[in-house]
């Protein structure tokens, strides 16, 4: 049986929730409040009172004050989710595609792919493994064919404008100085699902494991561009590319570590000169960068041939401590959160706050894009090399039945109404809430209550001021119509 967590709207808890208005002139009609805790999902209330209270709490929202714009929000697309949707019936399957990706569900806009294997996919693979193919005869997108396009097909077809971007986890093994996928040997935590790598073989200095011969990096960049290409006749136009996945780790999954100033190198003197010969629209971006030290951006971007064709930076990880420097430094590039701290499968409460703070700290920093990383999983969200990580959807395969994490409703408290071309509002400080306007004229104001009890909280959004009480442990989307 498959569950309908996903439609059911819970009117529990409603007498909690209400909102109170100053004005004759501000009706009901004008806002609407929608909740979530860890047992009621994505219930709407609609009780109204017509005076504030007399509550210290307050948030004051600058609606004239735009700041970054909203390029998208979504997560990944990864071989062990398709295969965890293929165990369900063709009712079950278009229940998860609709949940991410309608204008009902989750309403994501732009999302990642891997080029080649992530740790997230079935087995190592590349587009060409083919050692010395350097003019790229034999590269081919077949194995995404049967696996990560009919995924993206899917979404398109609920969501025809949705943004894909895409980034490596390794280069064609025969293009790294180790000549493997990953860069350490052995097992992830002592769980057995490593590798087999020769230990002399690994590369754990945060030194550059790509051969930085010519003809490697002439191949790596065509390589990229007939990425581009494939997927363009596949009928799926790549919004972007950021050339390394998590470019200072190293661990026994598809990797590879790359100095600034290597990484600057294959950018400004070959990625971006083959796509500028290719006449492709795909942007590059640097990233995605989970280096903690601001100098590594500086340094790229030091590199004169390569900034021409650097239109934004994507951090996740201990990168979230480069980001506040970084955009305040170079204002006229983007900014994109790639992945949210992944967790351990544990897909709690507790995951939801580990998720939102992330996404605070990325946003009050000049992030435009937010990306979750596995969107589905099967129950246990055991990767091919041994690391249970936590999901939106949750499937159990045997039973055919479907979970919504907490994470899940996170993030349709965001990105059901926040879409590309909104802006990112200035508003009072605070670490539990984050406000946007969207392109009607409406403001959305996304609440944390991470307390245990009820809390009383005064609003100011423009010129208009009311109040809320949100409910225990709650996220809170509030809607204020212009």
């Amino acid at each position: 049986m498959i569950s309908t967590t996903f439609y059911k709207h819970s009117r529990k808890g409603m007498a909690i929730l209400s909102l109170f208005f100053t004005t004759n002139t501000f009706f009901a009609q004008k806002a609407t409040m929608v909740y979530t805790t860890a047992s009621q999902r994505w219930v709407t209330s609609k009780k109204v009172l017509q005076k504030p209270t007399t509550s210290k709490e307050s948030i004051t929202v600058y609606t004239d004050s735009l700041l970054q714009k909203i390029d998208g929000i979504g997560g990944a697309f990864n071989e062990l989710g398709w295969e965890a949707i293929l165990s369900l019936e063709e009712k079950g399957r278009q229940e998860v595609i609709n949940s991410l990706f309608s204008k009902e569900g989750c309403n994501f806009s732009l999302c990642r792919i891997p080029v080649g294997a992530s740790d997230y996919s079935l087995s190592y693979y590349t587009h060409n493994d083919v050692p010395g193919d350097f003019v790229m005869r034999d590269f081919n997108i077949d194995r995404d064919r049967y696996i990560l396009i009919p995924y993206l097909k899917q979404a398109i077809k609920a969501r025809p404008d949705l943004q894909i971007w895409a980034s490596p986890w390794s280069p064609p093994a025969w293009m790294k100085v180790n000549e493997h996928y990953a860069l350490r040997a052995g097992d992830w935590n002592n769980r057995p699902m490593g590798n087999r790598m020769d230990p002399g073989a690994q590369i754990l200095s945060n030194a550059t494991a790509f051969k930085m011969q010519d003809q490697y990096l002439k191949a790596y960049a065509l390589y990229f561009s007939k990425f581009v290409q494939a997927y363009k006749a596949e009928g799926i136009d790549l919004h972007s590319i950021q050339p390394q996945n998590e470019i200072a780790y190293a661990p026994n999954w598809p990797s590879c570590t790359w100095r600034a100033e290597d990484l600057g190198v294959f950018i400004g003197e070959y990625l971006g000169p083959q796509f500028e010969k290719d006449k492709l629209k795909t942007e590059i971006w640097l990233g995605t960068l989970n280096y903690a030290n601001p100098n590594y951006v500086r340094t790229v971007l030091d590199n004169k041939k390569a900034v021409p064709f650097i239109k934004g930076v994507g951090f996740q990880w201990a990168g979230s401590k480069a980001i506040p420097t970084t955009s305040k430094e170079f204002p006229n590039l983007k900014y994109m959160q790639t992945e949210n701290k992944c967790g351990e499968g544990e897909n709690n409460w507790t995951s939801l706050t580990n998720s939102w703070e992330t996404m605070v700290h990325f946003f009050k920093n000049g992030a435009g894009s937010n990306m979750y990383w596995n969107m589905v999983l099967e129950k246990k969200g055991m990767s091919s090399w041994g690391w249970p990580q936590n999901a939106m959807v949750l499937i159990d395969k045997e039973a055919k039945t479907i979970r919504y994490t907490d994470e899940f409703y996170l993030y349709k408290h965001l990105s059901h109404y926040v879409q590309p071309g909104d802006h990112y509002l200035k508003s009072s400080e605070g670490k539990n809430h984050i406000a946007f306007k969207l392109k009607d004229g409406r403001v959305m104001v996304l609440v944390n209550n991470p307390e245990t009890t009820d809390k009383e909280m005064n609003f100011k959004i423009g010129n208009q001021s009311f109040s809320a009480v949100l409910a225990p442990s709650s996220i809170s989307s509030i809607v204020v119509s212009k």
